[in-house]
């Protein structure tokens, strides 16, 4: 059983290591983030899409804080609210969604692969990059990935059945953790296989560290099934004012 202080530490660890991985989307953009106070992680400048502006890092950090240093004035502004704590309703903002971070003990044994379970590699170049992201997107590359991501603390890992790209996921390192993010799964493939081809792949790397998230709706039951457990809430708010 978790208790409450272990989830909060928990949380704290998923939610830095969330904001690591935006900090290096941000920063492949030329963007300059920053870490403010070290219970905050925002950018001034808006940020690529589907990235968010700010990250808490702890609780109990009010809008006070928050707001004033982000780009509330052109479109598309949000905040990840990592601890569920925040009521942005009054600046204008609305929940986009709501989530739970979950986390999986170093060690955990693996899900067993099907026999027909695609086989993972990681993406080491631009090309490969593109079509990562072109079947992430499942229409074309947009260059939301910059081929500067590659390598160091984050691996774009990719499930090939024969030359198709039918799953993949990126995990980045930091915090103490490995953070997975933009999982999916395509032609057929299922949600558990691709976790389970992914946390395979993440094993072989760091096996000395735990994999951290955050999931919702049947997404979330589909981790819960491979061995990680919820901690506690987040919410992403939009800017719509």
């Amino acid at each position: 059983m978790i208790t409450d202080e272990t989830s909060v530490a928990l949380r704290r660890r998923a939610a830095l290591n969330n904001a690591g991985w935006c900090d290096a989307v941000c920063r492949a953009h030329g963007l300059s983030p920053r870490y403010d106070g070290g219970d905050l992680w925002l950018s001034t400048v808006r940020t690529p899409p589907l990235y968010p502006d700010a990250v808490t890092l702890d609780a109990g950090v009010g809008a006070a804080k928050v707001l004033p240093p982000v780009d509330t004035g052109s479109p598309g502004c949000s905040v990840k609210d990592s601890f569920a704590d925040l009521d942005l309703s009054g600046d204008g903002f609305e929940v986009l969604f709501e989530a739970q971070w979950i986390h999986r003990p170093a060690g955990v044994p693996v899900p067993a692969a099907v026999p027909s379970a695609p086989e993972w590699s990681e993406v080491r170049d631009a090309a490969g990059l593109a079509a990562w992201e072109a079947a992430w997107d499942g229409e074309e590359a947009t260059g939301l990935f910059r081929p500067s991501l590659l390598g160091g603390d984050t691996a774009f890992l990719t499930g090939r059945l024969g030359d198709r790209i039918v799953a993949g996921a990126v995990a980045h390192t930091g915090a103490g953790a490995v953070g997975v993010s933009n999982l999916f799964a395509r032609d057929g493939i299922g949600t558990d296989t691709a976790w389970a081809g992914a946390l395979a792949a993440i094993a072989t790397r760091r096996p000395d560290l735990p994999v951290v998230g955050y999931e919702h709706g049947e997404d979330l039951d589909s981790a819960l099934r491979s061995g990680f457990t919820a901690v506690g809430p987040l919410r992403v708010w939009l800017h719509t004012a």
